[in-house]
């Protein structure tokens, strides 16, 4: 969904002065003129259909309120729309810019925001913003242990959920200890995405945690101590690689190939970011009615889903508009129904009226999908250092 940055020229860490007809979210009803008629390239992850509908029923609601076009830039690697801004920012092309938007989080928008390639900060001036449930979800304004200052506007709540077949898995392994332990029990029936992929990438962070007695070395930068922190959990790859899918020898290249392996049996269980995916697939028929949901007891790893607006985007205006529109409680409880996404949503019961909590009352989450009482601990996501690194040494000791 957003992939790490594998490999990124290196670009002018100082801020860029703002520039003089910057739009200011503050003065909504001016936004709302300027944006009428514009265009806005909303670049974003286009590998599943269902995500894709989504953002072309967005498009629809802000043709139809705001006058405004949205196009959807499909990406496979969100680090291919930062590289398109550094490479503007090296060309001297400070305005104009081709990506208006970015659905974006962890080392991508780490490294944007360190070399000052957004517009901002816009997100708490956002007229839905008061919505936004900071208390409940406090990775709306720290992204990888990274302060969002508003240089992101959330629109998506994500928590790892692990996905099996209740007809094949009857006690599903709900630690670390117990997943290898499984794994041992059930060769074959077992694999993680390839890293550096998102999720792949993920899994070994999510490893990581059930190996350390104390995580908190994990928010911070990595630092000398990496060896001796990262033991543990190459002992525990190098333990279940022989017993994974295909003898660790080939992996699926990302999430839906991982959820493609699933619904063919080919493993009993896979896991997701989306804790409403399961229910969602099957609904479409896309995944049998015996998979069912669980979390690790000890917690799992959570993070947001951002939009956020390069420094020289061409549209602001526009990429405001659809910012402040995905904030939009009927867009949020859209996103929250199985059959659409099943994503979480930001906003907070409490600050909605009457009308629109009713909306979000009369989801049926689905019947693979946890009770948010059920969902346990969302762990933080380490600092991004961390999925870049352990990336490129898994790839070193076990990358095809």
């Amino acid at each position: 969904m957003h992939r790490i940055i594998a490999a990124i020229a290196i670009a002018s860490a100082s801020l860029s002065p703002a520039l003089a007809d910057s739009p200011d979210p503050q003065d909504w009803d001016a936004v709302l003129d300027a944006a009428r008629g514009q265009t806005v390239y909303w670049h974003a992850w286009g590998g599943d259909p269902r995500i894709n509908a989504f953002i072309a029923s967005v498009g629809d609601d802000l043709q139809d309120r705001y006058g405004v076009t949205l196009e959807h830039v499909r990406l496979a690697d969100t680090a291919d729309a930062v590289t398109r801004v550094i490479s503007e920012r090296q060309a001297g092309r400070d305005s104009d810019g081709a990506v208006d938007a970015i659905w974006i989080n962890g080392a991508n928008f780490a490294s944007m925001k360190e070399q000052g390639l957004l517009f901002g900060p816009f997100a708490e001036d956002l007229p839905n913003w008061p919505l936004v449930d900071t208390d409940a979800n406090p990775a709306v304004l720290i992204d990888f242990t990274l302060p969002v200052e508003g240089f992101a506007s959330p629109w998506a709540m994500f928590q790892m959920v692990f996905e099996y077949d209740s007809a094949t898995v009857n006690d599903p392994p709900r630690s670390l200890d117990a997943l290898r332990d499984w794994i041992g029990e059930n060769p074959g029936r077992f694999t993680y995405p390839q890293p550096p992929d998102f999720l792949g990438a993920s899994f070994l962070k999510q490893a990581l945690y059930g190996v350390l007695d104390d995580p908190a070395a994990l928010l911070d930068p990595v630092g000398e101590d990496y060896d001796e922190i990262t033991a543990p959990l190459w002992e525990f790859l190098d333990e279940i690689t022989p017993n994974l899918w295909r003898q660790g020898r080939a992996y699926p290249a990302n999430e839906p190939a991982l959820a493609q392996l699933l619904a063919d049996g080919e493993v009993d269980i896979g896991f997701a970011f989306n804790p409403g995916r399961a229910s969602a697939a099957i609904a479409d028929g896309e995944l049998q009615d015996s998979v069912r949901t669980f979390v690790f007891d000890g917690g799992t790893l959570a993070n947001a889903s951002y939009l956020s607006i390069p420094y020289n985007a061409a549209h602001i205006e526009a990429a405001l508009v659809l910012a402040n529109l995905i904030l939009d409680p009927e867009i949020q409880a859209r996103a929250q129904d199985p059959d659409v996404l099943g994503f979480q949503t930001v906003l907070g019961m409490d600050r909605l009226d009457a009308e629109d909590r009713a909306r979000f009352e009369a989801l049926e989450l689905g019947i693979a999908t946890l009770p948010p009482e059920e969902m346990g601990t969302g762990l933080l996501e380490p600092h991004p250092d961390w999925m870049t690194r352990l990336a490129e040494d898994w790839a070193e000791r076990y990358g095809q």
